[in-house]
């Protein structure tokens, strides 16, 4: 059986939710990651006001990467430095932490931010996959989509060293040291 479109537009939750395509995971992929940024947003505790207006920022610039395959391109390389900038600037905070991979642990939102970069690396593999279906990829998409990743990582260190949690290294067993 072939699920078919509802003709009643109030059983229809989005135009191409019943697509072949991998654009509408896509799409429904940086729409869940939107949704982990406004609960993020809501969970920072006090004295996170520079997080608190980068993710404000942050926000709309997904909804945009969103739409940005099967619509027009709606991010620019201007965005991109701008978050690379935010990104160095969390960065040099916790220079002196962690270098490599932590449990995925710490006081809210940082579980919280954890779940929006594994979000974003999905969005990654979906962007791989529409590419391998033919359709166009702007590069900036997953380029941005990477930095993401990179860019909730270091907030959820940030975040963590502000509140005084202790990370948890994590050393893989299975892939040991990966060399350079």
């Amino acid at each position: 059986m072939t699920l078919k479109k509802s003709t009643n537009h109030d059983e229809l939750c989005y135009p191409f939710i019943y697509e072949h395509s991998y654009l509408c995971d896509f799409e429904i992929a940086t729409d869940e990651l939107c949704n982990h940024i406004g609960g993020i947003i809501g969970l920072l505790p006090e004295g996170c006001d520079d997080i608190a207006t980068d993710l404000d920022q942050l926000q709309p610039l997904i909804y945009h990467l969103n739409g940005s395959i099967r619509g027009r391109l709606a991010i620019a390389e201007t965005k991109l430095q701008w978050l690379l900038e935010r990104y160095h600037v969390y960065q040099k905070e916790v220079a002196d932490t962690i270098n490599g991979f932590v449990l995925p642990r710490g006081p809210a939102p940082a579980p919280q931010l954890h779940l929006a970069r594994s979000a974003a690396k999905k969005a990654i593999r979906l962007m791989v996959r529409i590419d391998q279906e033919g359709i166009a990829v702007p590069d900036i998409l997953h380029r941005f989509c990477n930095l993401l990743c990179n860019f909730f990582f270091v907030l959820t260190l940030c975040l963590n060293q502000r509140a005084g949690f202790i990370e948890q290294p994590f050393i893989s067993k299975s892939y040991g040291r990966l060399s350079k």
